[in-house]
């Protein structure tokens, strides 16, 4: 297919707040200042020689940082973007490509089959944009999304842990032929070009008129100003679960210290601003899950050291592993629908960065593998199971997950009021 649609300007193809999230990248501002762009007025995108639009690598990078930041914080390496962007359309918006094995048109900067896309939001749960039009997969913004989600379903499908090399040449050749040799070309180039993309440099803010290190225009919207991603419990969590957080006497010992203040819990944040809970907090959480759900079924010490091995207590997560406990969004629903956990809804992917819910479907998928096949399963098969799937546990060799979970253990194990007397491991 041909698409009629002509981009002239960041404008027609991104909505207010990512262009003001683009001006807030440092490189980008200065890029687009030196070419003669003011903020705050219409920003013209490149062209090449033929009147193709595309993304500058400047552009490129600002907008793959800005959607991992945004839904693949910690999972996704945007430098992966880039190269592939690189290597797939020459970072064109318009760019688009026929597929004739497979019998599809392939569009935009990450080469997105409109098939792919719908897929990835009715199975995969990624949906943050509706596709009810193809042409929003023009959008750089859109069509990079896209193409993360397929990187992070691809880098575990089958619940088996995917190298970049495998992942590149899935993505170019469908999974059937990743050891294909004519994708071993399109890796080596991908390879090449991320080896030479320039190096990562620290951020500076963007006022409107200057760059300086940390003012952003008053006009910038709060979530600008705040940065990327939740900073807050308030913005995720439900208020019955705010309310039983507040209720914990340790939580709110923790909480009360650090001066947080009902209706505006911030969690914490590491040297890069990304989100993660206390220890304190995931002990709440999971003793909070396991009092209303699974009383006598799983034990919050063993949630807790879970999501310590799972996503070092990372909101979004942590490389292959989605939310706090590392449930992918087509288990949670198959545990929904199927086997009737229904206690919190799950309907896309960024549900299970609510930690509550989180935990949640990690408690109903220990509880069902303790009692897999219908035998009751020691902790190691469960761990081992939970963490590499029910196929692939080996209990005649001590593996690297068992001994990292016991080692976590240590942090949630000591005896608790009597309030929770009846889970203490």
């Amino acid at each position: 297919m041909k698409t009629p649609i002509c981009y002239k300007y960041w404008d027609e193809c991104v909505d207010s707040e990512d262009i003001q999230l683009m001006w807030n990248d440092a490189e980008v501002s200065k890029e687009w200042t030196d070419a003669g762009e003011s903020f705050g007025q219409k920003v013209h995108l490149s062209r090449d020689p033929d009147g193709q639009t595309y993304l500058t690598q400047t552009e490129m990078r600002a907008v793959a940082k800005i959607v991992v930041d945004r839904h693949f914080k910690l999972q996704l390496d945007p430098d992966m973007l880039c190269a592939l962007a690189e290597i797939l359309s020459d970072r064109q918006l318009l760019a688009e490509s026929y597929d004739k094995e497979q019998q599809e048109t392939k569009i935009g900067i990450m080469q997105i089959a409109p098939a792919t896309a719908e897929w990835l939001a009715r199975e995969v749960g990624y949906r943050e944009y509706e596709i009810e039009d193809v042409s929003l997969l023009y959008k750089p913004f859109v069509n990079v999304y896209f193409g993360a989600a397929y990187i992070k379903w691809l880098s575990d499908h089958d619940g088996i842990p995917r190298s970049e090399q495998y992942v590149v040449r899935a993505f170019k050749g469908g999974i059937k032929k990743v050891n294909h040799k004519s994708t071993i070309k399109y890796f080596d180039r991908y390879f090449s070009v991320k080896r030479s993309l320039p190096p990562k440099r620290t951020q500076t803010k963007y006022d409107g008129r200057n760059l300086t290190p940390d003012i952003l225009s008053i006009d910038a919207s709060t979530e600008v100003k705040e940065g990327i991603g939740w900073i807050y419990w308030e913005s995720i969590v439900s208020d019955k679960d705010m309310d039983e957080l507040w209720e914990n006497p340790d939580v709110l010992k923790e909480w009360t210290k650090s001066g947080q203040r009902h209706g505006r819990v911030q969690f914490s944040r590491d040297s890069e601003r990304r989100s993660h809970l206390s220890r304190v907090e995931v002990k709440a959480v999971a003793e909070i899950i396991v009092s209303r759900y699974f009383r006598g079924k799983v034990q919050p010490g063993s949630l807790a050291a879970l999501a310590e091995i799972c996503s070092l207590r990372f909101v979004y997560g942590l490389h292959s592993h989605t939310g706090l406990m590392g449930i992918d969004y087509p288990t949670a629903l198959w545990m929904h629908r199927d086997l009737g956990f229904g206690a919190y809804e799950v309907n896309s992917v960024e549900d299970l960065f609510n930690p509550f819910v989180s935990m949640y479907f990690g408690a109903a998928y220990y509880s069902w593998l303790s009692e897999y096949q219908g035998r009751e399963r020691s902790q190691e098969f469960v761990i081992q199971a939970y963490m590499g799937g029910p196929d692939n546990v080996n209990l005649q060799e001590t593996g690297p997950f068992w001994k990292k979970f016991q080692e976590a253990l240590g942090y949630y194990n000591e005896r608790k009021r009597a309030r929770w007397s009846c889970y203490i491991l």
